[in-house]
């Protein structure tokens, strides 16, 4: 078995780029050699910005005989081209979410990780922060009695205003369901296990949005998908949730996350985020209590290094690309409510993800280094 810290290589110099990169390099059991872009000079300016030494097209990280994971952050209609390239190439996987746009080709992709004997992970991996996992702990100890029922909002008036290339958020496979879903299916789905059937309904307020900063300030772009969509969510042990996700709000409210039980009704940290506060209302009460949190919440990234410590231990990882398939399964299933107007079914299950100790330490070295 190989020892050390494990080779990694960021596939997507994008904006997002700069949040895993500071972690990665910041990890000890990760060594990051390569960024890659199909812009060169993108790449060369996060390689230059982070002290990574090399950087170049695609194919420098997929060959690269030190890489073991690649951390694909593409746009996500690239998402499962280059995950099956990376796979093919014998390396393991960590993409920015979604996994895929449709089932089709995220169970292909499955398909062929396990074939050829690769983990595949997903984001999002704010569920291991500090806040969510702290949460879990609350849940499972009994603190709220019996998990019944959740609501989540996020609504703003939309990317284009701060994004300085915000198009792509308004394509298929994106809007606020596509965009921030996963984030609060995959909280979800820990609380209440995988989802079974869903209704919705969705809007778009307008056909062409205007781009707000950056270059770009003034262009116009069309729009392809709904910018307001509000879901209702039945999962398999019954428990039911309403999750609004819009585009469309001049009144700013995200991460918006409550979940009642037979006992106390639970407020969580925003799923977007790895930390944040946790109160909770108990029956009779009139006013939120403060609960405390506890374990790491170094941000984006964590995933893939849970990744390469279970790749080392020969045991599972957290955030699987099972479940981020099922989340991908979900969201189709509600744009598909959308269009018939009727309950849709859901058929992909999600598996169950261990927690994470309160001592999991990111930035503390826990892979032997090879003997020289």
């Amino acid at each position: 078995m190989s020892r050390g810290p494990l080779g990694v290589a960021v596939i997507g110099a994008g904006v997002i780029s700069t949040q895993y990169l500071e972690n990665l390099v910041s990890f000890p059991d990760l060594k990051v050699h390569v960024v890659a872009d199909i812009r060169p000079e993108a790449a060369r300016a996060q390689a230059e910005k982070f002290g990574i030494a090399e950087y170049g097209g695609p194919q420098l990280a997929l060959q690269h005989p030190d890489v073991e994971i690649i951390v694909n952050l593409t746009v996500p209609a690239a998402h499962v081209e280059v995950s099956t390239a990376a796979v093919r190439a014998g390396k393991h996987v960590w993409s920015e979410k979604p996994l895929a746009l449709d089932r089709e080709s995220g169970l292909s992709l499955l398909k062929e990780a396990k074939d050829a004997g690769v983990r595949l992970g997903c984001a999002p991996d704010t569920f291991l922060g500090e806040g969510l996992q702290s949460a879990r702990r609350v849940i499972e100890r009994g603190d709220i009695g019996v998990p019944l029922t959740a609501q989540t909002v996020f609504q703003t008036p939309g990317p284009e205003l701060w994004h300085p290339n915000p198009a792509f958020l308004y394509q298929h496979g994106a809007g606020p369901l596509f965009d921030q879903g996963p984030y609060y299916f995959t909280m979800l789905i820990q609380t209440f296990g995988s989802v079974r059937r869903v209704a919705a309904v969705g809007s778009k307020a307008r056909d062409t949005r205007v781009i707000g900063s950056g270059h770009k300030a003034g262009e116009s772009f069309e729009v392809e998908v709904p910018t307001h969509v509000s879901a209702l969510v039945q999962f398999e042990g019954g428990a039911s949730a309403h999750s609004l996700f819009s585009f469309d709000s001049p009144y700013e409210r995200q991460g918006f996350v409550e979940i009642t039980g037979t006992d106390a009704t639970l407020r969580l940290p925003d799923p977007n985020y790895f930390d944040g506060a946790l109160r909770i209302c108990r029956t009779g009460a009139k006013d939120w209590t403060a609960l405390p949190t506890a374990g790491p919440a170094n941000g984006r990234g964590m995933g893939v290094l849970d990744m390469a410590r279970s790749v080392r231990a020969g045991q599972a990882h957290r955030a699987t690309g099972e479940l981020a398939h099922h989340v991908v399964d979900t969201m189709v299933s509600i744009a598909e409510a959308i269009d018939s107007g009727a309950f849709v079914d859901v058929a992909s299950s999600a598996p169950a993800s261990a927690p994470l100790p309160e001592t999991w330490a990111p930035t503390e070295a826990t892979l032997e280094e090879a003997a020289a």
